[in-house]
């Protein structure tokens, strides 16, 4: 499987940026799709209790299909990409926790939060045409909403603690377990931002700097 990737140095922990190859976007939308239209195998793979985000569904993705799609090795394929630039190690085992889907409309959220594990990763499956503008005409003000943004530490001279994401489908990022992050609502728009997300563990070699 041939992963394109641009290894980003922004700030502080490593990010790696990936593209989804378009077989396995198409295969999880039809998947995501099936599954919201089915209302027993949605609440059969409901994570609304134990994800922090205020949105309209979260639900895991099953084991078999993440295998039969392709998104198990691609994420695997992925993080040991990461390690290996990072790390200068090569992983000897992925372990997938868990994966999971966030269907967030307009005026939903997701807060500061972080993952367990040793690796997660965000990306983008389905977007709206438009995340809506500011409230006020703001010329010179970015509109964050709809974004991911990525936070660690506290903003100093010449250290950044954020780093904001542009959602594009098929962009998926790679961060530690204790990267804190979160999404801001957007608004104006009655379409879906569906995401996709990880967390692994890999050996306890490649995970322990010290």
């Amino acid at each position: 499987m041939e992963i394109q990737y641009k290894n980003l140095k922004i700030f502080g922990p490593a990010v790696l940026k990936v593209r989804i190859p378009d077989e396995i976007t198409k295969k999880l939308n039809d998947y995501i799709d099936e599954v919201v239209k089915d209302e027993e195998k949605s609440k059969n793979l409901n994570l609304g209790e134990s994800l922090a985000g205020d949105v309209t569904q979260e639900f895991f993705l099953e084991n078999e299909f993440a295998k039969s799609c392709g998104w198990l090795d691609f994420i695997a394929n992925s993080t040991k990409i990461f390690i290996e630039l990072n790390e200068g190690k090569k992983i000897k085992s992925f372990n997938l926790i868990r994966s999971w889907v966030v269907r967030q409309f307009q005026n939903e959220y997701n807060p500061v939060h972080w993952h367990s594990g040793h690796i997660s990763g965000a990306g983008f499956l389905k977007l709206p045409q438009t995340f809506g503008k500011h409230t006020q005409d703001k010329q010179n003000k970015q509109y964050h909403g709809g974004k991911l943004e990525l936070i660690h530490g506290t903003k100093q001279f010449l250290s950044e603690s954020v780093f904001k994401i542009t959602p594009e489908v098929g962009d998926f990022y790679l961060f530690p377990h204790y990267m804190m992050h979160t999404v801001y609502p957007f608004k104006n728009t009655k379409e879906e931002r569906r995401s996709i997300s990880f967390n692994a563990r890999v050996d306890e070699e490649a995970f322990n700097v010290y």
